[in-house]
């Protein structure tokens, strides 16, 4: 029997191999977006070059906690439980920076908006893009109704069938048009999808924080575990010994 408990290895090498995996794919991905990486990058959008250090770094790691299970070397597993610690620290504050970040442009977003949608409702293009979008979305105006001026479009009237439910509400006073419009803005709408964008990210960073805390601990463990072995003079850690 080796120095590790041999259900403790084999989980940690196995989980090891999934991130692995993982980190595969992820290369693989970042080949097939290197292909419109031009346009994007022409766009103003991001590069793939993150993608290629979060798949190498990934994939890295992983080979390496692979090693160091296999091994059981203590030096090994010491580089991997640096490793994981580093990375939950990282994982945190980009964490914590998308969840700040989020509560600004909420915040902000209607403000924004407000500000914006006299300018933006100048132009006839947008307008006929608002109505689309009001149609599909259920809402009604990019700031609300007043962005309409004295006529509420048609676009606006809420279909449901009672009158005044949560979705709905009256038009306001001195204006035209269907007399039940649509509460949500489609500002509030268009921050809506932002949000799953926003969510979607934190709970990667924040899941890979957890992820890297349970690397830790169990590379912790797993060199007290050789220690205590190479203290004893090499008796073997039995498999009921954790």
């Amino acid at each position: 029997m080796g120095k590790i408990n041999g259900c403790l290895k084999c989980l940690f090498i196995f989980f090891n191999v999934l991130f692995a995996i993982l980190g595969c794919l992820l290369m693989y991905g970042a080949v097939k977006a290197s292909t419109y990486s031009s346009q994007v990058s022409a766009a103003g959008g991001p590069g793939v070059g993150w993608s290629w250090v979060l798949a190498i770094g990934i994939l890295g790691i992983s080979c390496l906690g692979i090693y160091a299970g296999c091994s059981e070397k203590d030096l090994a597993l010491k580089i991997f439980a640096g490793f994981m610690g580093v990375g939950m620290i990282i994982m945190l504050i980009f964490g914590i920076i998308v969840a700040v970040m989020r509560n600004k442009v909420k915040d902000g977003f209607q403000t924004t908006a407000a500000e914006y949608s006299k300018p933006l409702m100048q132009d006839s293009g947008f307008r006929d893009l608002l109505e689309g979008i009001q149609q599909s979305a259920e809402c009604c105006g990019f700031a609300g109704p007043e962005d309409w001026g004295d006529e509420v479009p048609s676009s606006c009237q809420c279909q449901t069938s009672y009158s005044f439910g949560s979705g709905c509400k009256p038009k306001p006073q001195g204006m035209r048009g269907p007399d039940v419009i649509y509460r949500q803005t489609c500002s509030q709408y268009m921050f809506q999808l932002l949000d799953i964008f926003f969510k979607v990210t934190m709970g990667f960073f924040f899941g890979f924080a957890v992820t890297a805390l349970l690397g830790l601990l169990v590379s912790l463990l797993m060199i007290h575990q050789v220690k205590r072995h190479d203290s004893s003079g090499g008796a073997s850690i039995a498999m009921k010994g954790y």
